[in-house]
């Protein structure tokens, strides 16, 4: 926070305070825009009005733990569900697409509400094509984030292919996005943050927030 900014008493942040917070959401979307890369991606961004992720590898590190009793045990990131709760907060949608099936992954949707779950799903083209049909949304207004050659054939489909920094060779040359964290570690709050920004709805949730 910059010194000329005087400490609020209050349990609220001063209008100083607030506008010290713009400016520095602004500077490091200004950094954020120096590359090229990152411009189509922000550019693309801003039409999103559905998120859809694979789940293992994407919302999960990609390991699978099985107990004793062939329960599966998956382990998921709660800054990645706090960025989708805040793309719902900002009245974007949000799903999975996966190809196995786990009651692990469905609770975890649920608690997430999402909107779409569709699990069990190897041809997820034709998950797409039924989500699109009940939703009324067009590819551009579509984002997908996976990790591995399932998901290719979203990720070349959607306005917005974002793959997470563990994602395989083939899958991040079709990306549009490259997130810094691995899948399980932040990945997908990272690629909830692009598409705050490119709405240019980052400081408005932000506020809210500091607010309560």
């Amino acid at each position: 926070m910059s010194d000329q900014c005087s400490s609020s008493s209050a349990n609220y942040p001063s209008d100083c305070e607030v506008m010290e917070g713009y400016r520095t959401i602004a500077r490091e979307k200004a950094s954020f825009e120096n590359y090229p890369e990152r411009r189509l991606a922000l550019a693309k961004a801003k039409d999103i009005r559905l998120m859809l992720l694979d789940v293992d590898g994407v919302l999960t590190n990609g390991n699978l733990v099985y107990t004793g009793n062939s329960e599966e045990s998956k382990a998921f990131n709660t800054q990645d569900g706090f960025g989708l709760r805040l793309l719902q907060e900002a009245g974007i949608d949000v799903g999975v697409i996966t190809a196995r099936k786990s009651e692990v992954v469905a609770r975890r949707a649920n608690e997430l509400k999402m909107r779409f779950i569709y699990q069990g799903m190897p041809n997820k083209r034709e998950a797409l094509k039924d989500i699109m049909k009940v939703s009324g949304l067009r590819p551009f207004e579509i984002a997908y984030m996976g990790d591995d050659w399932l998901d290719l054939v979203l990720l070349q489909q959607v306005g917005l292919a974002i793959a997470p920094a563990n994602g395989v060779r083939e899958v991040k040359e079709v990306a549009h996005f490259i997130t810094e964290r691995k899948g399980g570690e932040g990945a997908v709050r990272d690629a909830c943050d692009l598409i705050l920004a490119a709405q240019n709805l980052t400081a408005k949730l932000l506020q809210k927030y500091r607010n309560r």
